[in-house]
């Protein structure tokens, strides 16, 4: 209200708004000297004269005392210096609360025979322009409250739409934390000494101060358990605005505001407190309101920000934080990436549950924050695998990779009397801060940490260059990357090679091995030698198998009528993980049944260990793909570990003899002992033989001798698109389909691929 009164106070005036309330007084009370009016503090609010003495304001003093003991009072009249009578008239509002007091100082009496100053006479003669008077501050403080109102209102609306806007968001990207940004916008807005955000469980604690006000970490250090007990034991806001000075046992030092912090379940987590000094303005409804407002928009924040169970940064916020190293990185600053996976978690989900489970996963969590350098953070970015990031170098790193598996063993669970282990496997790698995804500036440490894995669990590792099976893997995590975006670009493409049947074979048309070829972002060519591995590491196999099978029908579907009658026959790879795909042998039966093409241009390959592993299930489909027609073969034979029992058991009609073999047949007797062998055991099981990886005409000569049926290799025929294969096919409307199939009946040379 003083800022009110005085907002157009000139010294030794009282402003233009009260000109004529002046005016009234001089008029009503002629002997009057001067007017002042005083605050309900005893503050001077405004005067026409510049100075007023301290005997004035101690009969004002005198009568603030008397006004606030007595409400009913309308003011009295006391004696200056002089005999000056000063009437002092209480302003009070509509519930009696005092506004100002208004001091009338008059001229004493000049003779002695008048009477002494008479407060209600001049109280009398003084009423209308009070009663103006007093309304109008009543009016002016109504609208300074609306105004304070409003205002505040409008902040906290500003405040409350502005977080998670722009602002919000470039902090984000500059690597701030979204909390620190919270709690000081609170703090400031509140008028808050000191803000303190605790969420135990989640490892978070966070305490700011306002502008020019030192955090009082003593006192918290005392109070934060008081301060977690207050908020769990209430659902809305708690005010605390009694203090030490205060006559309650219990007060604080402070005034405290608590909010507390409960998950969307409704579970207690934490309480965002804030503090003003005990002499501050009080904590109203309208405070409480707000902070319970800002501590929700907290709770949103945890609840995306770190996970529930292991208290650890989210997978998003350890990738916006990922992202803030890698953009603010500097060169003197080395950091290094932990990958780490418990070892076998399934065993002690099946064993004990998955709450147990659960547990270990909590316990790792809490053994991870507890002992996070400074400057590192972590995250639990699925299932049973956590990654740290640490700025320091690698070996430096290492000792603390170390350091946290010798903690991990000591979290041994016992449950119904059985002692579980538990341990991890950790990978340690620099970080990788040219890579753009977080599945790549990791590479390197999940490679290193699946070979700790390989090596036998419950050990660190470290990416090293030389060490060439974690080179290997690292290769195989970008390359996987690579396939993927190539099967949903459409940039995998089939290639077809020749195997051509010798002079000597029974039955001769010649075949064509389909082959697989990835086009990379760069347009090269890039064979299966550089992909294959990582699609068996990465278990995409099955649907590049499913790819090549509905790619090659759909091909060959246009020229079905041309193809039919043995003319031409193309072999097709699938995998042994298509092998242990319940749903596989159904589709690849479904397809070539329904495909209107002749079963038997198809023979379909599988490797000879592939085979041996899944057994039971590759007899089932063999002997449904022959059922229908299709031929088997058993690609990359007499390097498995097939028996001959085995092989008697399979209803295979081809036997590929692999490249290894047949490379060396000119220059080791047992290589070309095992080619003959081979050759002459298929021929009694009437079984197809081809060798593979034909390189010379001497080599091809030299397996004809030895009996094989076909041969495939460079020096019979290079690969080519099937694009290409298929576009020198007629249409079954061409007249040169008949002259095709008649052609395919003559005798073929396996150098030239010409009929004979």
């Amino acid at each position: 209200m003083n800022s009110l009164l005085d907002s157009e106070h000139i010294p030794g005036r009282p402003g233009s708004r009260f000109e004529p309330y002046v005016r009234l007084v001089h008029c009503l009370v002629p002997r009057t000297m001067y007017v002042a009016m005083f605050g309900p503090a005893g503050d001077l609010v405004w005067s026409t004269e510049p100075v007023s003495g301290p005997d004035l304001m101690n009969v004002v003093d005198d009568a603030l005392l008397s006004a606030r003991s007595n409400p009913d009072s309308p003011g009295q009249v006391r004696l200056l210096p002089g005999n000056l009578p000063v009437y002092l008239c209480s302003l009070r509002d509509d519930t009696k609360r005092l506004l100002a007091v208004l001091a009338v100082v008059c001229r004493a009496t000049e003779t002695r025979d008048r009477k002494s100053p008479d407060f209600a006479f001049a109280y009398t003669l003084l009423s209308p322009m009070l009663e103006c008077l007093r309304r109008e501050l009543v009016t002016r403080a109504t609208i300074d409250e609306l105004n304070h109102t409003v205002g505040g209102l409008d902040r906290g609306m500003n405040l409350l739409l502005a977080y998670g806007g722009a602002e919000q968001s470039a902090a984000a990207a500059d690597g701030a934390n979204e909390l620190q940004v919270l709690l000081q916008q609170t703090i400031e807005h509140l008028r808050a000494r000191t803000g303190a955000l605790l969420v135990p469980e989640r490892n978070v604690t966070l305490v700011r101060a306002g502008e020019h006000a030192p955090v009082d970490t003593q006192f918290l250090m005392r109070a934060h358990r008081r301060l977690l007990s207050l908020a769990q034991a209430q659902q809305t806001p708690v005010v605390i605005n009694e203090t030490l000075s205060a006559s309650a046992p219990d007060a604080l030092a402070y005034r405290v505001l608590c909010c507390s912090l409960r998950s969307r379940a409704g579970r207690f987590i934490g309480v965002l407190a804030l503090l003003r000094e005990a002499g501050a303005e009080a904590f109203t409804e309208r405070d409480a309101h707000i902070a319970e407002i800002l501590a929700r928009k907290a709770i949103g924040v945890i609840e995306s920000s770190y996970d529930a169970l292991s208290g650890l940064y989210t997978r998003t916020a350890f990738e916006r934080r990922v992202r803030a190293v890698i953009t603010d990185q500097k060169a003197s600053q080395a950091w290094s990436a932990l990958y780490i996976d418990v070892d076998q978690l399934h065993v002690i989900n099946e064993k004990a549950g998955m709450h147990v489970g659960d547990t270990v996963l909590a316990q790792l969590g809490e053994l991870l924050r507890q002992r996070l350098p400074p400057g590192s953070f972590g995250s639990r970015i699925s299932g049973d695998r956590f990654v740290v990031l640490v700025p320091a170098q690698m070996s430096d790193a290492e000792r603390f990779a170390e350091s946290l598996r010798e903690g991990a063993e000591r979290l041994a669970m016992t449950h119904a009397a059985a002692h579980l282990p538990v341990s991890i496997s950790v990978g340690v790698a620099p970080l990788d801060c040219a890579a753009d995804e977080l599945a790549h500036v990791l590479a390197a440490a999940e490679t290193a940490c699946k070979a700790a894995k390989d090596r036998g669990r419950n050990r660190v590792e470290a990416y090293h260059q030389n060490d060439q099976s974690i080179v290997r893997r690292y290769a195989d995590i970008r390359i996987a990357a690579q396939l993927r975006e190539a099967i949903d670009a459409g940039r995998l493409h089939l290639y077809a090679q020749l195997i051509l049947p010798f002079a000597t074979a029974d039955t001769a048309r010649p075949h064509y091995e389909l082959l697989l070829r990835m086009t990379d972002e760069e347009g090269r060519t890039v064979g299966p030698d550089s992909f294959l591995s990582a699609a068996t590491r990465y278990q995409l196999m099955p649907a590049i198998d499913r790819w090549v099978i509905n790619h090659v029908i759909e091909a060959l579907k246009p020229r079905a009528a041309v193809l039919e009658g043995k003319a031409l026959g193309f072999a097709i790879n699938f995998s042994g993980q298509s092998l242990s795909d319940d749903e596989f042998s159904d589709f690849l039966v479904e397809r070539v049944a329904g495909s209107g093409l002749d079963p038997e241009l198809f023979c379909f390959e599988l490797t000879e260990n592939a085979t041996v592993l899944s057994l039971a299930r590759a007899e089932a489909l063999m002997r449904r793909l022959r059922q229908l027609g299709c031929g088997v073969a058993l690609d990359d034979f007499g390097t498995g570990l097939s028996s001959l029992s085995c092989l008697r058991q399979l209803p295979v009609t081809m036997l590929k003899i692999d490249g290894s073999i047949v490379r060396e047949v000119l220059t080791d007797a047992r290589a070309e002992s095992m080619v003959r062998a081979i050759a002459q055991l298929a021929r009694g099981m009437s079984i197809i033989t081809v060798a593979e990886y034909i390189e010379t005409e001497a080599i091809g000569a030299r397996i004809a001798e030895l009996g094989v049926d076909y041969g495939q290799g460079f020096a019979i025929g290079r690969p080519i698109p099937l694009a290409e294969l298929l576009f020198e096919l007629p249409l079954p409307s061409a007249p040169g389909a008949a002259a095709l199939a008649a052609e395919s009946e003559g005798e073929p040379d396996w150098r030239t691929g010409a009929a004979g």
